[in-house]
């Protein structure tokens, strides 16, 4: 039996390394998130679902958004870690393999799962069928292709850094992620029949006290054995969290991509 995406994705729920992940990610990530799901029209009364939800701080502002005549539905594999919350409904779910109800949401929000999945194009297929007629996807995914360095204390340390981002896209990719997902997924949303096709792309700054600098260090314990299958040394990923520390460090991001399409007919 093909694994599953329990089996392939890299940041498993059940890890120790969980809650700071999804703490980082939503420092990080969550006001671009839920600025575009506003700009979307969430609101009272809608019904909404939440694919790989996480740690579930975007479906509890969801649910709070569209409530108390609203529902959002919240999946994940591992759901443990999503939060209760009036109008939540919270579904152990893999979204791979489980069947999902045809026509039933106004919205259909995913950030970072189909970048890891190899069945990307055909999850992305359920989840415009999934959609209402008239319905909002939005995918919130990464361009990791694209992140360069901009000041390093030294020659040594820009080499590091390099050394720690090419291994993580081979990490990731052996993993059966696309890490260009995020530049592919406008194109592939619009052959997957939405319209109205608007992405948005974000970059920062990025400093020793960005969250996403956060989130990076923090890969060097979550992702440590998979660095090393890679090739990196411990002593290596001890000296990459020191750099990502320094004061002087300035980095650019990597691609954030938020991309909204809708699913043809009248909304209602």
């Amino acid at each position: 039996m093909p694994p599953t995406m329990e089996t392939r994705y890299v940041f498993d729920n059940h890890s120790e390394h969980a809650f700071d992940q999804h703490r980082f990610l939503a420092r990080a990530y969550d006001p671009f998130t839920t600025a575009r799901l506003a700009e979307a029209g969430a609101g009272p009364g809608w019904r909404c679902l939440e694919v790989g939800a996480g740690g579930g701080s975007v479906a509890t502002w969801l649910a709070r958004r569209v409530g108390p005549d609203g529902t959002v539905v919240a999946t994940d594999i591992k759901p443990e870690r999503i939060p209760d919350e009036p109008g939540l409904e919270i579904r152990r779910h893999d979204i791979v393999r489980d069947p999902l109800p045809e026509a039933e949401f106004d919205l259909v929000h995913a950030r970072l799962v189909l970048l890891h999945l190899p069945e990307r194009v055909a999850v992305l297929d359920r989840l415009v069928r999934a959609l209402k007629p008239g319905g909002v996807l939005q995918l919130d995914e990464f361009d990791i292709t694209y992140g360069p360095a901009l000041l390093m204390p030294d020659p040594a340390a820009r080499r590091l850094y390099e050394t720690f981002l090419a291994a993580k896209i081979r990490l990731m990719t052996r993993a059966g992620a696309d890490v260009a997902w995020g530049r592919n997924a406008p194109a592939a949303m619009r052959a997957a029949g939405l319209t109205g096709i608007d992405p948005r792309p974000r970059l920062d700054l990025w400093t020793a006290d960005s969250p996403g600098v956060h989130l990076i260090s923090h890969h060097t314990r979550h992702l440590r054995d998979r660095f090393v299958e890679e090739g990196m040394t411990d002593r290596q990923l001890a000296d990459v969290r020191a750099l990502l520390a320094d004061p002087g460090f300035r980095a650019t991001s990597c691609v954030m991509y938020s991309v909204q399409g809708r699913r043809p007919g009248a909304a209602g």
